[in-house]
C-alpha cells in the first residue's frame, strides 16, 4: 500500500467514525466540517514545514513525518544527494580542464557574451599581459589593436590573426577565436615569434643567394655565348658541351628568377586593380603557342565577361605557368583547352590537357616546392620545380583556389576558382 493510499484510508476511517458518533450525538455535517478543517490545517502546517526546510537549503535531515509527506521528503533528499554527487563530478572535470589549460604553452581566454573575460590560464598572463583584476573586463579595452578589435567583432570560423603582443612588439602572436556555446567564445593566442624569425631568415637567405647568383650567372652566360660564336663546328664535342652548359646556365637563371618571385609572393602585399581577363588570356595563349611553334594546339573559350580584382602581372605568371605545363607534359599533337567560365558564385579558369596524367596520391604534393612527379614520361621535361608553388601562392593572394583533377593515361585539368568577392 502506497503512502497516498494510507492517507486516504486514514481520512476514510475518520469520516466513518464521525458518522458513527453522529448516530449518538447527531450533527454529522458539523463533525465532517471539523474533520476537513483539521485535515486542511495539518496539510498547511506540513507544507510550511517543507518550505522552511527548503528555505534553509535542505542542509539538515528532513523533518520527521509520515504518509505522503514522508515520501515527498525522501524523494527530495534523494534528488539533493544525486545532485551533490553530480556537482562534485562536474567540479572535478572543471578542475581538470583548468589544470590542463593552465599547463598549455598557448594563451587561453574564456570570453562571455559581451567579450568580457571569464577566465584565463597562466600563459595568458605572460603572452597577453593579463592580470587577475582584468577578470570581468572586456578584452577590447585591454588589447586595443584596431586589427584585433575588427577580428574580434567578426569572429569568423577558422580565421587567424597575426599581431604583435600587447606588451612586447618583438613577440608575434597568432590569435584564433572558437565559439563553443551561444554567446561564449574561446580565444587562443600562440607565440609564433620563433617561426616568424625562421621564415624571415629563410627569405633573407633566398634573397641573398638569388642576388649573389645573378651576377656570376650573367658573366658565365656571356662567356658561353662568346665561345659559341667563336666555335666554327670544328669540334663536335666542344659544340655539344657549350650547348649543354648554356642550357644549364639558362635553367639556373630561371630557377633564381622563380625563387625571387616566390619569395616576393609570400611576403609583399599585392596592388590590386580590375584585370581584364579576355585580352590577358588571349595574349598568354598566343605567346605560349609561339614559344612552342604549334599555333593550333591551344583552344581558348571565353564563356564569361567577368573580370577579376587583382594584380595582372601575378595572374599572368600563374596562368602562363599552367598553360606552359599543359603544353610541356602532353603529346605534341594533342589539344590544350583553356576555358574561362562562371559556375554559381565563382568564376573558373579550366586548363585541360591530354597528357599522361598524375597519380592520385601525388596530386596534393605537386604544388610543393621542387616536387617532381614519379610518373614515367616519354621525354623527360626539365623545369625549376617551382611553377605550381608560384601558382598556388598567387591564387591564395587573390582569395582563389587551385583544384586539380587527373586520370592516368587520359590527362589532367587544373582549375583556378575565384570567389564572387573578387568580381569586378
Amino acid at each position: 500500500m502506497t503512502f497516498w493510499n494510507k492517507d486516504l484510508l486514514h481520512l476514510t476511517v475518520t469520516i466513518i467514525l464521525a458518522a458513527i458518533a453522529s448516530g449518538f450525538i447527531g450533527h454529522f455535517l458539523y463533525l465532517l466540517l471539523i474533520i476537513c478543517i483539521a485535515f486542511i490545517l495539518r496539510q498547511a502546517f506540513l507544507l510550511n514545514q517543507l518550505e522552511q526546510w527548503l528555505k534553509s537549503g535542505a542542509k539538515s535531515n528532513y523533518p520527521a513525518s509520515n504518509g505522503l509527506w514522508e515520501e515527498i521528503y525522501y524523494h527530495i533528499f534523494r534528488l539533493k544527494k544525486a545532485n551533490k554527487k553530480r556537482k562534485k563530478q562536474l567540479s572535478r572535470i572543471i578542475e581538470q580542464f583548468r589544470k590542463s589549460t593552465a599547463a598549455l604553452p598557448d594563451a587561453v581566454v574564456v570570453l562571455g557574451e559581451n567579450d568580457e573575460i571569464s577566465w584565463f590560464n597562466d600563459a595568458a598572463k605572460q603572452i597577453l599581459s593579463l592580470k587577475k583584476r582584468d577578470l570581468g573586463q572586456r578584452i577590447p579595452n585591454l588589447i586595443r589593436s584596431p586589427a584585433f578589435i575588427d577580428f574580434l567583432g567578426k569572429k569568423e570560423a577558422n580565421a587567424i590573426l597575426s599581431i604583435k603582443a600587447p606588451a612586447n612588439d618583438k613577440v608575434t602572436l597568432q590569435i584564433k577565436i572558437v565559439t563553443y556555446d551561444q554567446g561564449a567564445h574561446l580565444l587562443v593566442a600562440h607565440d609564433v615569434t620563433f617561426l616568424k624569425n625562421i621564415e624571415r631568415m629563410r627569405k633573407d637567405f633566398v634573397d641573398n643567394i638569388s642576388h649573389e647568383l645573378r651576377t656570376p650567372l650573367t658573366v658565365l652566360k656571356g662567356y658561353l655565348e662568346t665561345l659559341e660564336d667563336m666555335d666554327d663546328d670544328h669540334s663536335p664535342l666542344l659544340t655539344h658541351s657549350l650547348h649543354q652548359m648554356n642550357n644549364q646556365t639558362l635553367r639556373m637563371q630561371h630557377l633564381v628568377d622563380d625563387l625571387l618571385l616566390l619569395a616576393n609572393l609570400e611576403t609583399q602585399k599585392t596592388k590590386s586593380h580590375c584585370v581584364e581577363i579576355n585580352p590577358l588570356l588571349k595574349q598568354i595563349c598566343q605567346e605560349s603557342s609561339a614559344l612552342e611553334q604549334l599555333n593550333s594546339r591551344i583552344e581558348l573559350f571565353i564563356d564569361s565577361d567577368i573580370n577579376i580584382l587583382g594584380n595582372d602581372q601575378e595572374l599572368r605568371s600563374a596562368f602562363s605557368n599552367l598553360i606552359v605545363n599543359a603544353l610541356k607534359y602532353s603529346p605534341e599533337e594533342s589539344i590544350i583547352t583553356v576555358q574561362w567560365h562562371q559556375a554559381g558564385q565563382s568564376v573558373i579558369l579550366d586548363i585541360t590537357d591530354l597528357g599522361e596524367g598524375i597519380p592520385e596520391l601525388e596530386i596534393p604534393k605537386i604544388t610543393e616546392r621542387f616536387y617532381r612527379s614519379n610518373a614515367q614520361r616519354e621525354h623527360e621535361q626539365h623545369g625549376t620545380g617551382l611553377g605550381l608553388a608560384i601558382v598556388k601562392h598567387t591564387l591564395s593572394r587573390h582569395d582563389a583556389e587551385l583544384k586539380i583533377t587527373s586520370e592516368l593515361g587520359k590527362g589532367s585539368c587544373f582549375s583556378c576558382v575565384f570567389p564572387r568577392k573578387r568580381f569586378c
